[in-house]
Parts: structure tokens; sequence; C-alpha cells
């Protein structure tokens, strides 16, 4: 379910990372993979009320053999992973961010309250305006914590990154104890469909969605709410990668980079497919324990296959771009796929009833491929996406007020 805002992380003084812009980028696709499945639901947001493993790999397969293996897969890869992934990749930008502040002897966190304000408040924009299912409030909240515990020692830093995520992983645990003790869904299925309007996002008109948010905010908001240790885990564990070198174009870099694929795919992917083979019973391993170890599996894939490139493709190119536009095309990217699938739009959730999952992979495609030729025609033009030019704007402002 998914963010974006790591490419706002980095201050501009700072050299870009090649890696970085396309690991966001890789992470910005990837979530739309995760995402494009809640727009083409006909229930769409509102169904995650009523059943929250939706998005999980097992999660309503219809058609013949062929199409059900290549839709389980699909969301299989993409559930869970890259929301870790670009969640790591933010305590990247704020490790960045502090480098930075150090290097050029100023006050930490100073001005970045005002940056994580500014993002809280995107966030809150989107989730009402766009998709119930924004990171970018989550993220801002987690970015305050942890831009205090960078000020720490390294030892209070560590501390807390262990602490969260044992409370992350024993929180997990038991939740899903308590849901498997539950009535089943059968058993309260007829209750919560009533409950849930799920014709709405169909038929419904953009303003009755966005009551439907604001009414219906604080479950809306589960997901964040839920895993903010595992934010808070990530968030650290992406700083402690960057300042051990896992990003650099070294020997150091590229054997941590090998490291984290073997630990990703050879330990990661065994369990995470057993979790989502195990049913939705365990849907909350599955997509917030089992996935962010993947997610790390991942990244040093990636890595590994830009090594072995000798000059940048079209494809390395353009996920550079939305990459570095991360903000702008995670918000374009919903808009996109809110207008053609909702009902005041073109209203494609609707419109081909049993043509899953064919009709969803193309969306993904389109929607996809529009990001990437968008955002390389912006970035030749203005270097930074619309949005982190704006935010860099806002800030710029306050500075001058405040001075």
């Amino acid at each position: 379910m998914t963010a974006a805002a790591t490419a706002t992380s980095a201050p501009t003084a700072t050299p870009r990372i090649a890696l970085l812009d396309v690991l966001r980028g890789v992470a910005i696709l990837g979530t739309l993979a995760t995402n494009v499945w809640i727009f083409a639901a006909p229930g769409s947001e509102a169904r995650f009320l009523a059943d929250a493993a939706a998005v999980s790999a097992t999660a309503d397969l219809s058609g013949g053999p062929v199409a059900v293996v290549v839709e389980a897969v699909f969301r299989f890869l993409a559930n869970g992973k890259f929301l870790a992934l670009l969640t790591v990749l933010f305590g990247v930008g704020l490790a960045i961010q502090h480098r930075s502040a150090l290097a050029g002897g100023r006050a930490w966190p100073g001005r970045y309250g005002w940056r994580a304000l500014l993002l809280f408040v995107e966030g809150t924009l989107h989730f009402v305006l766009v998709f119930a299912f924004d990171v970018l409030m989550g993220y801002a909240v987690t970015a305050l914590l942890v831009a205090w515990l960078l000020a720490r020692s390294e030892r209070a830093q560590r501390v807390a990154m262990y602490v969260a995520g044992a409370l992350h992983v024993a929180l997990m645990t038991l939740l899903t104890l308590a849901l498997a003790l539950a009535p089943s869904a059968g058993e309260r299925g007829s209750a919560t469909e009533e409950a849930v309007p799920v014709r709405l996002f169909t038929e419904g008109s953009y303003l009755a969605q966005v009551d439907f948010r604001l009414v219906n905010w604080l479950p809306l908001r589960a997901e964040p709410i839920l895993s903010f240790a595992l934010l808070v885990f990530l968030f650290l564990l992406g700083v402690r990668l960057f300042r051990a070198g896992a990003f650099a174009a070294d020997d150091r870099g590229r054997a941590l980079r090998r490291r984290l694929l073997r630990l990703g795919l050879g330990v990661g992917l065994p369990l995470n497919a057993a979790t989502t083979l195990a049913g939705p019973e365990l849907f909350l391993i599955d997509r917030y324990v089992c996935a962010p170890l993947l997610a790390l599996g991942y990244l040093g894939l990636v890595g590994v296959l830009l090594e072995r490139r000798s000059r940048s493709g079209p494809v390395t190119a353009g996920l550079t771009a939305v990459g570095r536009t991360a903000l702008s095309s995670y918000v374009l990217q919903n808009v996109l796929c809110v207008v053609l699938c909702y009902g005041w739009g073109l209203g494609l959730a609707s419109a081909w009833p049993g043509a899953e999952p064919w009709w969803v992979l193309a969306l993904w495609a389109g929607v996809s491929g529009t990001l990437v030729l968008v955002a390389r025609w912006w970035t030749a033009r203005f270097g930074r996406g619309p949005l982190e030019a704006a935010q860099q704007a806002a800030l710029r402002r306050l500075e001058r007020r405040r001075s």
C-alpha cells in the first residue's frame, strides 16, 4: 500500500548516489504493483475495511490455471516488499541529511521538523483527496522520532532499532493469534458487507469518496499505526546500511550488497513463500515480518545487476528519473489509477468483470510506462520533480520567516 518522499530526503548540496535513485524508482513502481489491485477491485478502498488481507498473493484468484499462477506470483513478488524497500530508503535519505548537516556545521535536527511537517501535510492531502492508503503521514511521524534518535549515541540508536524490531514481531505474532481465535470470515461476512459501502468507488461521486475517507480515517490509518515499530526499525536499518557503505561504488559496498542478496533470497524468499502459501491466517506475518526480509534481497539484487552493466540503458535511465521524482511520481501514479478505475472517472474497475488479472497487469504496465516517460521528460528540463520543488520552495520561505 504505498510512499515516496525519499527523493525529498537528500539535500541538494549532497552528491546524488546513482544506485539510490534506481532503487527509489524500483520501489515506486513496485508499490504500485501492490496498490493496483486495490484500485482495480470493485470495492477498492472500502473493501479493505472488511478484508485487510485482500492484497495477499492468494486472495480472490480467478480465471484459468495460467491466470491464477501469473496473478499469484505477481502479487507475491510485490506484497509488502517494495513498501519495506521504500521505507529503508527513506531512512537512508535521513542519514544523508544528518551527515550533510554535521558536515556543514548545522544543528540537528534543526529545520528537519519543518520538512517532516510539510510531508505530513502533503500526506494528509493525499489521503483525503486521492487515496486512503497513503504512507507519507506515517513516514513523517516516524522521521521525527528517528531524526531525534540520530542526535543520540550510536548505542542508543542500535538499541532502539532492535527494541522496535522485537516489539513489532511480538505485536504481529499476538495479532495473528488473536485473528486465528476470532470468528471466521463466513460467520461475520454478511454484517461486514452491509457496513462497508463496497459500491461507493464504482458508482459514488468523488466528494462521497472524500467523505468516506474522512469518516473512516482511523481504520484507514490502521496500517501505519500498527506497523509503526516496523517503520522505526526499517528507518534505522536504512541509516545503518548507509553508514556501513552498502550503497557505495567500492569493494565494501559490493560485498555488502551481495550479502543482502544472499540473506533476502536465501532466507527471506523461502520464508515468505511459506507464509504466503499458508493462507490469509498468516497475512500479518507474511506482509509485515517476512516481506521486509525479502526486500533486502531486492536491494542487493538491484545493486548486483547494476554492477554488471557497463553503461546506463533506457531501463536504468527510466528508473533513475522516477527515483529522482519519487514523491511526484508516487502521487501521480495514484491520481492516474483513481481517474482510470473509479466510477466518477473511466470506471475500469467495474467495466471488465472476468478479465482479471490481465487488464490489471496491463494497467500497472501502462501507468508505470507513463511515469517513466513523464519523469524522464521532466527531469531533462527541470531536474527535480514538481512536488519536490514545491517542498523546497516552502522550506526556503519558512527559513526566511524564521530569520
